[in-house]
């Protein structure tokens, strides 16, 4: 693994578990300095003393501007300025789109839009100072497509694509690199139940390399598998009947999928319940 990543000081949102945990251990077995936030700090602590290096582990709310505020400042003493953010934190409900609860629908916005927008506008002014950041988003392939049984989910990681894509443009020459990770299915608990489509499931070390090799060489959109971006742009030269069709073979139909499983129900329950990062 190149060294371009030793002594960088990455924080990641998320990082108890799945995902995040996996990008944190790969930064840090890379030489990096990580601070992983996660809505339970005791859990953030425990993963942080399980992984290798420098690592540290706080809590952090993502829909709270005083928690994700503090979780920056306190990287910040402890390890110096970010010079990655990587935005994982992320909640799924999944179910025909007349009965997903209010609670649901403001949930995933708060966490995986809002979240977002949060990180990005309280860390790029630093980065954008210092002439140098980068600022990590793990999307989904939602954010091209819009698999039935996600639709506000797709909505929100829709919505991320196109607020990334403004400031992209707005931190043009700044020294400020954005990228976006859209992966298909991964092996974690936030997909749970659900189907992969024509797709390969992925494992969060698939999303976890992707990461580290934006960081080696930056680029805005990354598709998981590589194959998935070149084939929605192709299919979206298609007239609409084609399109449809050829998308409903490959996408899959996760109110079907997800029907009857009690692990999804249980998942959808507790992140329903209380807050989650």
């Amino acid at each position: 693994m190149k060294r371009i990543h030793a002594g960088l000081v990455v924080a990641v949102t998320g990082g108890a578990a799945g995902i995040g945990r996996e990008i944190a251990h790969q930064f840090a077995a890379a030489g990096a300095r990580v601070c992983i936030g996660d809505l339970s700090g005791h859990d953030a602590r425990v993963t942080a003393r399980q992984l290798p290096g420098t690592v540290h582990g706080c809590e952090l709310d993502v829909t709270d501007e005083r928690s994700f505020h503090s979780f920056l400042a306190t990287t910040e003493a402890l390890l110096g300025p970010v010079d990655v953010l990587v935005n994982n934190a992320g909640v799924m409900w999944v179910g025909a789109f007349d009965s997903e609860p209010d609670t649901a629908t403001a949930r995933m916005i708060a966490v995986n839009l809002h979240g977002v927008i949060r990180g990005v506008r309280l860390v790029a002014p630093g980065m954008r100072a210092r002439k140098r950041g980068h600022i990590v988003t793990i999307a989904s392939a939602a954010s091209r497509l819009s698999p039935p049984g996600e639709a506000t989910y797709a909505a929100t990681k829709h919505g991320v694509l196109g607020y990334l894509t403004a400031v992209r443009e707005e931190l043009r020459g700044t020294g400020v690199q954005l990228s976006v990770i859209m992966p298909g299915v991964v092996d974690t608990e936030l997909a749970v139940g659900t189907a992969t489509g024509a797709a390969k499931l992925l494992d969060p070390t698939d999303v976890a390399r992707a990461v580290i090799d934006v960081i080696e060489r930056p680029r805005f959109e990354v598709s998981l598998p590589a194959y998935v971006g070149p084939l929605v742009h192709l299919a979206g030269l298609l007239p609409q009947r084609l399109r449809d069709l050829a998308l409903r073979r490959a996408v899959p139909d996760q109110v079907a999928a997800t029907r009857s499983s009690a692990a999804r129900t249980a998942y959808e329950n507790r992140v329903l319940r209380e807050p989650d990062a």
